[in-house]
This record gives C-alpha cells, sequence and structure tokens, in this order.
C-alpha cells in the first residue's frame, strides 16, 4: 500500500491497481485501466500447469543445442562447469543458469531410484549455494527448483526412466521463464511509463532494461537519469544500453540522487532478492534512493522475477550475508582507515510503491503471500 502522504507522480495518469490472478486491488482512487498480459496469471503462483502455457506463449527458443557431455570434452560432469557455461550467456539470469545445470544433473544421473536422484539433486543444489553463497537469486533458483521436484507425482512412478523423462520435461520448461517472465514484467511495466516521464533507475538490471526498451518500442518518449553505480560504474553500461535504442539519458554520481530527485517523476529498480517482508535486497544506494523518493512522494517502483523471491526476513542493515565489494579510491587510503564495501543494502517495504513481477503487479503487503504460495 502507499505511505502515509505518499501518492502516484504525475507521470502515471490512470489507476495504480495490484493484479494478482485475473482479478485486482485498487490502492487508490484514480480512474481504472486495464493492463493486458496476454494470459492469465495463477492465484496459488507459477504452476507447471502455468509454465506449460506460458512456454507456448513465449518467444522463439533458443535454438542452440548443448549435450553436456560434448561440452567438456568427455570429462567428468561438474554441476559447477555447467552453471557457469550456461551463466556466461548473457540473456540468462543467474537462477535460470542454476536450474538448467540442475536439469542437467537429472540427464547425466545414473541413479535406480527417484529417491538416489533427488539426493543428487539435493547435493548438486547445495555445490551450486555453496560456490556463491551471497547470491540471492541462485539460492532462491535452486530451491524452487527442488520444490517443484520433490512435489511432482514422478516420484510415484515405479519406472525409474519415466520419472526421469517427466522431471527433465518439467526442468526444461521451467528453465523457460525467464525469458517469459521478462517480457511479462515488461508488459505490465511499460503502462505505468508515459510520454514526458522522467525515471530514475539504480544499478544494472536486465528486466529494468526490457521494461524501458519495450515503453520506447511502443512510441513512447521518456528520459532517464542513471546513477554511476560505483564502483562497478554499471551507470556507464545502462547508459549504453539505452542509447542504443534512443532513449535519452543522463548519467548523475550516486551522491546527487536528492539533487536530482525533483526533476524525476518515478524511480524504477530491479532487485537482487525480494524478501518475505515485501522488500528488497539491491545494489548499495536503492535504500538511500527510495528514501529521498518516500520524502519527496515520488513513488518507487520494482522489476523483479518471481525466481528471486526468497525465504528471507532481513530485520535491518546488518542483517544480510555479506558481500564485500572492491572499491578503488583516487587517493591512496592509510592502512588504518577502514573501508565499509558492502555491495548491496536493504530497502524496507513501507519505502516501495509496487513491484512488477512475473506474478503480476503487487503491492509490497502481497508479497508474503506469493511467497507462501512459491514455496509451499
Amino acid at each position: 500500500m502507499f505511505a502515509a502522504g505518499q501518492h502516484a507522480s504525475t507521470c502515471h495518469p490512470h489507476m495504480i491497481i495490484a493484479y494478482r490472478a485475473g482479478h485486482k486491488m485498487k490502492v487508490s482512487n484514480m480512474p481504472v485501466t486495464e493492463v493486458k498480459t496476454g494470459q492469465d496469471i495463477p492465484a496459488g503462483g507459477v504452476t507447471f500447469e502455468w509454465l506449460r502455457q506460458a512456454e507456448d506463449a513465449s518467444l522463439h527458443r533458443d535454438q542452440e543445442v548443448h549435450t553436456v557431455a560434448g561440452v567438456y570434452g568427455g570429462q567428468p560432469f561438474s554441476v559447477i562447469e555447467e552453471f557457469n557455461f550456461w551463466r556466461s550467456k548473457p540473456e540468462l539470469a543467474e537462477a535460470v543458469a542454476a536450474i538448467k545445470a540442475l536439469t542437467a544433473v537429472i540427464k547425466r544421473s545414473e541413479a535406480s531410484t527417484m529417491m538416489g536422484l533427488e539426493i543428487e539433486l539435493r547435493n548438486a543444489s547445495d555445490a551450486l549455494k555453496a560456490w556463491d553463497e551471497t547470491s540471492i537469486s541462485l539460492t532462491a533458483g535452486c530451491n524452487l527448483f527442488l520444490r517443484y521436484v520433490t512435489r511432482t507425482s514422478a516420484v510415484e512412478y515405479e519406472d525409474i526412466a519415466a520419472g526421469k523423462a517427466r522431471l527433465i520435461e518439467r526442468g526444461e520448461r521451467f528453465g523457460e521463464i525467464s525469458q517469459k517472465a521478462r517480457r511479462t514484467i515488461a508488459m505490465l511495466g511499460q503502462d505505468f511509463v508515459h510520454d514526458g516521464c522522467t525515471i530514475l533507475t539504480h544499478g544494472f538490471s536486465r528486466v529494468v532494461l526490457a521494461l524501458l526498451k519495450l515503453a520506447t518500442a511502443n512510441g513512447k518518449r521518456f528520459s532517464v537519469i542513471c546513477t554511476e553505480g560505483r564502483p562497478d560504474n554499471t551507470g556507464a553500461e545502462v547508459a549504453k544500453e539505452l542509447l542504443s535504442v534512443g532513449i535519452p539519458v543522463t548519467l548523475i554520481l550516486d551522491s546527487g540522487v536528492a539533487y536530482m530527485m525533483e526533476k524525476v517523476d518515478m524511480v524504477l529498480v530491479g532487485a537482487e532478492g525480494v524478501v518475505e517482508s515485501g522488500g528488497i535486497i539491491n545494489m548499495l544506494g536503492t535504500y538511500q534512493a527510495a528514501l529521498v523518493a518516500r520524502t519527496m512522494n515520488k513513488p518507487v517502483y520494482v522489476a523483479a522475477e518471481s525466481y528471486k523471491f526468497a525465504r528471507l526476513f532481513p530485520l535491518d542493515q546488518r542483517d544480510m550475508s555479506p558481500s564485500p565489494r572492491h572499491v578503488d579510491f583516487a587517493e591512496p587510503i592509510p592502512p588504518e582507515v577502514t573501508v565499509e564495501n558492502s555491495a548491496r543494502d536493504y530497502t524496507p517495504p513501507q519505502y516501495l510503491t509496487l513491484l512488477f513481477t512475473d506474478l503480476g503487479v503487487l503491492t509490497p503487503s502481497a508479497v508474503s503471500d506469493e511467497l507462501i504460495q512459491l514455496y509451499l
């Protein structure tokens, strides 16, 4: 819900609605407009039937064929190497790379029972999560994949071959969710972008870029303000992507958010993880941008795929796994100086307006319900 005193920007003159499962919940009193996603989204979150429909409705599949045995020249299979193979593809999110790697585990498994296969999958999932303990989306992707596998009727199959075939089919179908999720989110979110808007974004997010590119492809004219995104300089990357499709961009210092906020109509960011409270964990600086926006009554929108929904409930900024990042300074720093180099922060739900997800447009308070359905 909107925080006290917060209202939708003049950038979006229509009614703000939280869309879920084919129905909508009003959160303001402005006139109603419809958002067409091209497909109903189930109330229970992402189901196998929904994934099947999503696959049918998705863009053309990548025709590249990847065989596990051929990649490593006959070397023993490694789920980490398989994961890194898929992660190297720029269009794939880290969570989806993990899903594809776990699907390859099923294909290569020599287990004689479904229970044995489940143990192999859990071991592979644990190895992936241990490989990068700081990645929220990697952990969430592994957990969601295992959730579907362990609840599938394939565990009732007496024939291990039939059971494996069913799991492989579902794993591959689930892997298609990345492209479909971004497309769905872009379709939902671009309706909130209107001619004359000035949008502030912080951090590099593929789904945010997809949303903005779709909006401009549909003839909308707007400008974007990007923070520089130190220490990774993600703002420069975002600026190049947006300029390539003709979107005007202004690059500012991270410390210039408050200075520029009076020119901004809305803040749009991605998320490394969406947590149980409805808040988000994202690149360092997201929290301060949301705080400034809240103070100046600017809406803050988040674009995030449902496979980034994580079973976490941080209580403060220190209640997260550490994620340090190397920081370079123009002048040498005395060794006695302590450098705080965390790469991300936590933005509480009261500073967020709406979340654009492949499950629909949600208020932060609705996130916990969706998380329960995903992990039930």
